[in-house]
């Protein structure tokens, strides 16, 4: 039953107008209308069990619309960084997706089904090439997770790519049942320099997504539908240390971490399902 239930969700999504639908719940999150804004905030903690013990204002009424709630900060000092010298830590709250080793080029994106990693990156040859053979981990952010990303390590930006693309949902059904779903949705590709060599961090956007913001630049998506190449070697200095903020996302959705061959090793009891926390040690530089 399970099974049929996934695959009917799946269905559905297809026929969705996910676009239209994903750009009316940006309106509907962007309202201030007092007595629309907090029975929502109240009927989304209560339905995803959000714990607001955790977020630096407690109360529906302290935010000014739905998205200023999504994205809320935590208070001071709740997610600790494990830095270590070579450590990696994780970028965010949520549950790993997969991990392993980009093989012959494929990604893993669930158990029996891959994607290209020169689709992933949008058929950028450069990017394709420098990460064979390397490693990868997804991260899913559900919906009551803290919605910011952060810095796994220091890193100076050096290009990023925004890839428009479709909004099905990312969580584990859809990731079961529609094949290369991380390499056909929207989503904005972050290259860095660390101190282990090149390093990518990608945004995945989603079905009810609003928006990605950057730390650098803001709202990303949605701009026009083609993609968006920026270096930032020579037009802007972009350095953030490890455990910085870097991104957020309105509403949930996925990160997916890059290393090239023979840099990263994650801890060896990490697993596809493994909860996360920010700032918690997931690897290590080899």
């Amino acid at each position: 039953m399970k099974l049929w239930i996934e695959k009917g969700f799946c269905l559905l999504q297809y026929l969705l107008p996910k676009h239209l639908l994903s750009r009316l719940v940006a309106y509907l999150a962007n309202t201030r209308i007092t007595w629309i804004k907090n029975p929502l905030i109240r009927v989304f903690i209560d339905a995803f069990n959000v714990d607001m013990s955790e977020a630096k204002d407690e109360r529906p009424e302290d935010y000014p619309d739905f998205n200023t709630f999504f994205t809320r900060p935590l208070k001071e000092g709740l997610r600790p960084i494990e830095s270590s010298p070579k450590g990696i830590v994780s970028p965010c709250d949520g549950a790993i997706s997969e991990l392993g080793v980009i093989d012959h080029g494929s990604v893993m994106q669930a158990k029996g089904q891959y994607y290209s990693l020169m689709s992933l990156v949008a058929g950028d040859a450069e990017w394709c090439n420098r990460y064979l053979g390397g490693h990868f981990m997804t991260i899913y952010l559900s919906p009551k997770d803290y919605h910011r990303l952060h810095m796994p390590l220091d890193g100076k930006l050096l290009r990023t790519a925004y890839v428009p693309g479709e909004l099905f949902s990312v969580n584990q059904a859809t990731a079961n049942h529609i094949p290369g779903l991380f390499a056909r949705n929207e989503r904005l590709i972050c290259e860095f320099e660390t101190p282990a060599g090149p390093m990518i961090m990608i945004l995945v956007g989603a079905m009810i997504v609003a928006a990605i913001e950057t730390v650098w630049a803001g709202q990303i998506a949605p701009p026009p539908k083609t993609v968006q190449h920026q270096n930032f070697i020579e037009q802007l200095t972009v350095e953030l240390a490890q455990g910085d903020e870097m991104g957020r996302f309105k509403l949930g959705s996925t990160a997916i971490l890059l290393f090239p061959e023979g840099v990263a090793q994650w801890g060896d009891e990490l697993e596809a399902g493994t909860p996360l926390r920010l700032g918690q040690a997931i690897g290590a530089i080899r």
